[in-house]
């Protein structure tokens, strides 16, 4: 559990201590200066579950204070990963799919049978839902993000890393009470709040924090109007308790509630389709979207315009809640116990248009319901030589999920659109779909066949019900023993074992439907065939052979004929029903080598373990709706060190990873292929230094760069927009008919191959009682791969982003002013991803980052 400072007085000294690396070398929970420190404090963290100065863990950290936080003006997770190098968090198609990685490996938040990579906690306990973690930063104490596995000191999966997150606990002194308004651009107010309350000197104090957050949207809609997209719509409040009865025992228990209610996410068109690139006299569906009402987008330069077209404005409501209790009793100098228990409830709801055109198609939903329970029992030891925690942990999660892809009023006429376009395009006759329709009728007016029944009809749903059951159990250890002066010996191993029971049934409704396996099913081929053979007076239809040849007219006769010829989100599906057991022994050795005081060198090795699930989309039965475990090791070589007389401190890791059975999960524009992909290597290093060149100057640099490539996936998704544009095939594809590619040795989605910011920061005094400083901070994002494919037209290029800020701490009235701006040069870029359009190929859409923002915030403490 963090060791919290008190907060300091401000003068130019304490900012100095209270914000020195806190864009990039990792300031942290505690922090004490010494007179022959020059500027380079000591930094307490708590990575390792216990109060340790940052340059002599052997572990790649970085981590904030609260303050450094609020003065940087983090508000989300989503800012903060502008100063971690090697972390990335990105929302897609809404507030409900949020994505974090560390190091180039992460987990899409695409599926809900899916485990997060990245272990996520807050005050101690773990979130499940990635989503959970999304909503506005406040009232934090610290922030650490720590690189590559950790499971021996966690109870849940950590493959990737961990971000630990603590709040501000409940103090006796007061002075940490404050209240903060934020206004800016785009109609921002931002407020919050939060203030101790001791009730019984020294046994019991409470405090209560409180926040909301409000501004417009970023993205226009040509009909509901401007900035309606991409909006801000945030509350949240925390009561706490701290009860200390003794100098031993502490008791706090935790209440908090947050809820999101947003207008997300806008995706502008990125390339169009009403006619291919490279092949004349080839349209696609923007062709046909004006024909039923729609707007079409020319996508290129154009996305930039942060305008898109939709039926409906999409609806993205999350709420958070949960209690917990945590106990710390030391036992006696060396040992100490720690009980941390919470319930924990997360309900999330989101409705889309999901043809992501005004058009009135079709629409998705998606309804579900998470609680869970978790208990972890910790013996922490602690000697001048030797340390170690030994845990058990116990977690329990109850998901449902209630997902609709539903037609709406025109779907049907888009779809014969869409079947006439691919089945002109292979026969090359132009119109021979409309003869066929025509020719059916004809039949059907003849009395020679049924009448031809609804192909598409609107109102039509596609759902599932997912019910999932998981429980989880570990048991943990690490001991760090110190072997001399110089060295130091850490080894830790985990025993996890989880179980899933699995659910999911899928059902098609609508409009004379009540399923679609019993239909029979529609040859367009063998339709189009026996229709060319009447036509042309080579099918007797008096005879036994001409009236057998009307059979390949059957299934036109039963109402959704069309939906499975549209692809596997509409195809009808077997219910899934599983029970998944796995175990897996983890663990970690390192030995660190500390010449002096100044200095660390550590070389380490862990591996991580993430369980298996069931895909919980829509998928086609040819793909297994079951995913195995993934499992990684990792390497690191790391060097902290402090030069004093130079006031720099350099801390750098060399890392290299090996990821077996990853689990990969791509859109195709017909659903998510979620697989495990095979084998997945990432090397890479990270450097973040500090300097002071003089007392009112500090420059903080940092730098990732993670090489992610599929050693071996033999069985991904396949070129669609390119090969759609140009007639070039996949090269991944062996065999012509495959519908599959290799993908091995391409890049993954999302992960850039370099990343870097640089931040200069000036102190300044304006007069006696106004401490002030300057800052700007410059960052450089190199190119990424933006799906799973690696479709040459999912490129973004490298971007950059500068930040701005003038800090002014009012030191009478104890109050801080603050002038930023963030992005200030508007740079235009995708947000780490883009997609096929649903039913729409040829055409991407992407999700676009936010513009120059700028605002003012005033903190008054009391």
């Amino acid at each position: 559990m963090p060791i919290l400072p008190n907060r300091l007085k401000r003068t130019a000294i304490a900012s100095v201590i209270g914000l020195a690396l806190a864009l990039n070398s990792g300031l942290t929970a505690a922090q004490e200066a010494t007179p022959d420190d020059k500027g380079l404090e000591t930094i307490t963290v708590t990575a390792q579950k216990r109060a340790q100065n940052l340059q002599e863990v052997p572990v790649a950290v970085t981590a904030f204070t609260g303050e450094a936080m609020a003065e940087a003006v983090i508000k989300d997770v989503y800012d903060l990963q502008t100063n971690v190098p090697g972390l990335g968090a990105f929302q897609s198609q809404s507030a409900t799919n949020s994505s974090f990685s560390i190091r180039g490996v992460g987990t899409s938040s695409q599926n809900f049978g899916l485990e997060s990579s990245v272990g996520l906690y807050v005050d101690g306990v773990y979130r499940a839902r990635q989503n959970s973690m999304i909503n506005n930063l406040v009232d934090i104490a610290a922030v650490e993000v720590l690189r590559g596995p950790q499971g021996t000191l966690f109870g849940k999966n950590t493959p990737s890393g961990a971000i630990l997150l603590s709040t501000v606990a409940p103090s006796h002194g007061g002075g940490d009470g404050f209240v903060e308004a934020t206004v800016g651009n785009y109609g921002l107010v931002n407020l919050s709040g939060a203030m101790s309350i001791s009730a019984i000197d020294d046994v019991l104090a409470f405090r209560v924090t409180g926040f909301s957050s409000n501004r417009d949207g970023t993205i226009s809609d040509v009909n509901f109007g401007e900035d309606v997209l991409n909006d801000r719509d945030r509350f949240g409040g925390r009561i706490q308790a701290l009860y200390t009865p003794s100098e031993d025992i502490s008791v706090r228990v935790i209440a908090d509630y947050a809820e999101i209610d947003e207008i997300c996410c806008g995706a502008p068109v990125q390339l169009s389709n009403f006619q291919a690139n490279e092949i004349p006299g080839k349209f696609g569906t923007d062709a046909i979207l004006p024909t039923l009402g729609g707007t079409v987008f020319e996508g290129g330069n154009a996305f930039y315009d942060r305008e898109v077209a939709v039926s409906f404005l999409p609806v993205a409501t999350m709420k958070d809640r949960g209690i917990s209790a945590e106990l710390d009793w030391e036992l006696d100098e060396n040992y100490t116990f720690v009980s941390i228990s919470a319930f924990r409830s997360f309900d999330s709801y989101d409705n889309i248009d999901s043809d992501f055109t005004d058009a009135d198609l079709f629409g998705t939903s998606n309804d579900s319901e998470q609680s869970s329970f978790s208990q972890e029992f910790r013996l922490d030891y602690t000697s001048d030589d030797l340390n170690f925690i030994l845990g058990a942990y116990y977690f329990t999660q109850d998901l449902d999920l209630d997902y609709s892809l539903y037609t709406d009023s025109i779907f049907e006429g888009f779809a014969l659109g869409v079947l006439g376009q691919t089945v002109d395009g292979l026969t090359g006759a132009a119109g021979s779909f409309d003869g066929l329709l025509a020719g059916i009728d004809g039949l059907a007016s003849a009395g020679l066949i049924a009448p031809r029944a609804a192909a598409a009809p609107a109102g039509t749903g596609f759902d599932h019900v997912a019910e999932q059951e998981h429980k989880s159990y570990a048991v943990f250890g690490q001991f760090d023993y110190k072997l001399n002066d110089q060295f130091t010996l850490t080894a830790g191993l985990r025993f996890t074992k989880e179980e899933k029971d699995l659910l999911t049934v899928f059902t098609e409704v609508g409009p004379g439907i009540n399923g679609l396996a019993g239909n029979t099913p529609v040859d367009l081929v063998s339709a189009l065939t026996v229709a060319g053979g009447i036509a042309a007076g080579a099918i007797d239809l008096t005879t036994a052979e001409g009236q057998a040849a009307l059979g390949a007219f059957q299934g036109f006769s039963e109402a959704g004929w069309a939906f499975p010829l549209l692809g596997d989100t509409t195809r009808p599906r077997s219910n899934i029903q599983e029970s998944l057991s796995d175990d897996q022994i983890s663990g970690t050795l390192k030995l660190s080598y500390q010449p002096d005081t100044d200095t660390l060198l550590y070389a380490s090795y862990g591996n991580g373990y993430k369980s298996g699930g069931t895909n919980t989309d829509r998928i086609a039965a040819t793909f297994n709706p079951i995913f195995d475990a993934e499992t990684s090791q990792s390497f690191e070589l790391g060097i902290k060190k402090d030069f004093r007389e130079h006031d720099l401190r350099v801390n750098a890791a060399a890392h290299y990873t090996t990821v077996d059975d990853f689990q990969a999960n791509t859109f195709t524009g017909n659903g998510f292929n979620l697989q495990n992909a095979g084998d997945y290597e990432i090397s890479g290093m990270e450097l973040e230094a500090t300097w002071l060149p003089m007392d009112t100057v500090e420059v903080h640099f940092g730098y990732a760069l993670v090489k992610a490539e599929y050693k071996t996936f033999e069985a991904g998704n396949c070129w669609t927009a390119y090969t759609w544009h140009t007639g070039i095939d996949d090269p991944g594809r062996v065999n012509p008919t495959d519908g599959f590619c290799d993908r091995s040795g391409d890049r993954p989605g999302g992960e850039p191959e370099n990343y870097a910011v640089l931040s200069v920061k000036k102190d300044f005094d304006i007069g006696d009682s106004i401490y002030a400083y300057i800052q700007g901070e410059y960052s450089y994002t190199g190119d990424i791969i933006l799906d799973g494919s690696n479709d040459p037209y999912a490129v973004q290029g490298s971007y950059n982003i500068m930040n701005l800020r003038l800090f002014m701490n009012f030191t009478d009235y104890d109050m801080d002013v603050i002038l930023w701006g963030r992005n200030v040069l508007d740079e235009e870029y995708i947000n780490r991803t883009n997609f096929n359009t649903p039913l729409q190929e040829g055409k991407l859409n992407a999700y676009m980052a936010e513009p120059a923002t700028y605002g003012i915030t005033v903190k008054k403490r009391f």
